[in-house]
């Protein structure tokens, strides 16, 4: 009676627990682009991220190499766990994104860059917003007749907005497919009525944001930007979630798109976040990611300087361990280890 009793009972922990190391080259598709026949191996690192009932919560705890947190560590308040999933597989578009921008221009190119809406990173529970249908994914790109470029335009054009008023949200839905691609149809029209914020003052960071009397629609926004990027670039990360392959994908780009091997021949793990600008972002599940890098028996394991003890705390002696904060340390740590000089196949515009 005990066991079925646990087994009914969820609870708001998750734990994470070591994942694989896979190599990325395979993932990756160019076209347009002259690239090179010999790809290094570079691996990117992830975790199994598994929501616990009562009974598996005490018996990971006999476990080694296991991390809990809280569904309120993952989630923003009044975000509800379904929306979990979606999260992940947005993150991990955006860090796709981010990481053929990065690469492109560490290869000499200029990728223009144009703000294109408000997307959708999370939808509060029984607000205006999930009232609507809005999602994880969608952009808003207007409020009635004024035009929304950015996560603070969004605020300004709310910021006057008296609550309880009747708005047109002109909206690019986002869908996600079962392995996690994201896609976005023709902009609609969306109705809603503005509520009160439950926050008294706005602590977003935005210049325009008011501090009382904020109409409020319940989502968490981000910048939308569209890339133009040259020729076509794919990488598929079915079923992989989250930002932190950003700084493997990154990498691997640029060893398909450059002369000779980047890496000296040598096998090496990333993780980290990376964004356009070649910085790279500290993640979590860094103890377990280095479990599953031994595992693939990589030499070399670049990670976010800030949880460089982490890893080591953990790491065989054969690990070498290797803090870094901007993709430009990463690359002059190779060409150290042996790896060849950046030259672009393709002469960079």
């Amino acid at each position: 009676m005990l066991v079925v009793a646990l087994r009914a009972w969820s609870t708001n922990e998750y734990a994470i627990t070591p994942g694989n190391a896979t190599n990325v080259a395979p993932l990756v598709s160019i076209k347009g682009l002259a690239t090179d026949a010999h790809r290094d191996r570079i691996l990117l690192v992830d975790v199994y991220l598994q929501p616990l009932s009562e009974l598996q919560y005490l018996l990971m705890h006999l476990e080694s190499h296991v991390e809990f947190v809280s569904a309120d560590q993952l989630l923003s308040p009044g975000i509800p766990n379904s929306q979990l999933v979606d999260q992940g597989y947005l993150q991990m578009s955006d860090s796709q994104m981010a990481a053929k921008v990065a690469a492109l221009r560490a290869l000499g190119w200029k990728v223009p860059a144009t703000p294109s809406g408000a997307v959708i990173t999370g939808v509060v529970n029984n607000t205006p917003a999930s009232r609507a249908g809005l999602s994880v994914g969608d952009e808003i790109t207007a409020v009635d007749a004024t035009t929304v470029t950015s996560q603070c335009s969004l605020e300004a054009a709310l910021a006057h907005v008296a609550v309880g008023t009747k708005l047109e949200l002109t909206v690019r839905p986002g869908r996600f497919s079962a392995t996690g691609v994201l896609t976005r149809t023709p902009a609609i029209h969306v109705a809603v009525t503005t509520a009160a914020s439950p926050h008294p003052a706005a602590l977003t960071g935005c210049p325009q944001a008011p501090t009382s009397g904020v109409s409020w629609l319940g989502v968490s926004p981000e910048d939308g930007v569209a890339y133009a990027l040259p020729g076509r670039i794919t990488l598929d990360t079915a079923n992989i979630g989250g930002p932190s392959a950003g700084l493997a994908m990154t990498l691997t780009l640029i060893d398909a798109l450059s002369k000779g091997s980047m890496t000296g021949g040598h096998v090496i793990a990333t993780t980290g976040t990376i964004d356009p600008q070649g910085n790279v972002g500290d993640v979590g599940g860094v103890a377990e990611k280095t479990i599953a890098v031994e595992n693939a028996g990589a030499h070399y394991f670049f990670v976010p300087q800030v949880e460089v003890a982490t890893a080591r705390s953990v790491a065989n002696a054969s690990l070498h361990v290797i803090g870094v904060t901007r993709l430009s340390q990463v690359l002059a740590a190779l060409r150290r280890l042996g790896g060849a000089a950046l030259v672009p196949l393709t002469a960079p515009r």
